[in-house]
């Protein structure tokens, strides 16, 4: 690492990535800056890169600190470095492309950084072709006056019936309110379908547990439940990465977990400054995911029989 003026130049695995303002406090809590968050990024590189690999990537970027404008950057800059790599999406409603960036080293993710990235939030299919979903994500999102505790009680339910259907769940923090389950699937089909499955999976364990919520689009919805959040497997909608940081003062991190540690872990638990000895110790939860492939035909079936029986079909996210 060498220092000119005000800025520092890191190596990360080969490449010399450039780093601007590094002692610039971007978590006010503990007062953390941004080569704190370049840190904390290198010390959970495998994991990092793990989560983004392939995918087309939208960047929370706050250019002043976690206090400051929140920036949602879709396209890479002109004058990114020539290493970059980009994938190109096309957003049907505005007709328009977008060059994202598309992570497959630890320097992609130090560029972010220096770009003021916070939060890594990559779609949920890969450039090989991005109309065709390989995660299927289940969020668990607890309404205004829900507490951790039913999120706690809805994510057993969400790993009984995973065990049922032979689907292995990766669950991590979401670094805010909720919890994150990641299932792989194959890419066979698109995002209509597999938000398809998602709702027949989330009404299933609605069925179960007084918990839930399906119903986020209508005004009588119960702010006490856990929204079981199906439309995060919308085409273009993205939460962020396992291991990437949340914009808050604290700087809480989305973390893997164990199973057997939802009922004791708290998001709140996982920050930049304790989640680097952790991924020291037990490595990337998450390693295994492309070994464990869910096929949704059995949520297909479901979705079909719930739609024979006459279940509401809720609008697309962005036409409620």
């Amino acid at each position: 690492m060498t220092k000119a003026g005000d800025a520092i130049e890191v190596e990360v695995d080969g490449l010399d990535v450039r780093l601007s303002s590094p002692d610039r406090v971007y978590f006010p809590a503990r007062g953390e800056t941004k080569k704190d968050l370049l840190d904390y990024y290198l010390a959970v590189g495998p994991g990092i890169v793990n989560s983004l690999r392939e995918r087309p990537c939208m960047l929370h970027r706050f250019p002043k600190g976690v206090e400051g404008d929140k920036v949602h950057q879709k396209r890479v800059p002109a004058g990114a470095p020539p290493w970059i790599e980009t994938v190109r999406v096309h957003f049907p409603r505005w007709n328009r492309t977008a060059d994202e960036l598309c992570v497959t080293h630890l320097a992609h993710v130090a560029w972010a950084v220096q770009m003021s990235t916070v939060e890594f939030h990559p779609w949920n299919s890969r450039r090989a072709d991005t109309e065709l979903p390989d995660e299927w994500r289940i969020d668990l999102d607890p309404m205004p006056d829900a507490d951790y505790a039913a999120v706690r009680r809805v994510a057993s339910v969400v790993h009984e019936v995973l065990d049922e259907l032979g689907a292995v769940g990766f669950p991590k923090t979401s670094g805010g309110n909720g919890l994150h389950v990641y299932v792989r699937i194959p890419p066979v089909h698109g995002f209509t379908d597999v938000r398809r499955g998602a709702l027949a999976f989330a009404r299933e364990v609605e069925r179960r547990t007084a918990d839930v919520t399906t119903t986020w689009w209508r005004k009588d919805r119960d702010p006490t439940a856990v929204f079981v959040d199906y439309n995060q497997n919308a085409r273009d909608h993205t939460i962020a990465a396992a291991y990437s940081v949340r914009g808050n003062a604290e700087g809480t991190v989305s973390t893997p977990i164990r199973w057997d540690e939802v009922d004791d872990a708290h998001p709140r638990d996982f920050t930049i400054a304790t989640v680097p000895a952790r991924f020291a110790e037990l490595g990337d939860l998450h390693a295994d995911i492309d070994r464990e492939v869910f096929d949704i035909a059995p949520l297909l079936e479901w979705a079909e029989r719930d739609e024979r029986e006459g279940a509401e079909t809720p609008p697309e996210p962005d036409d409620a």
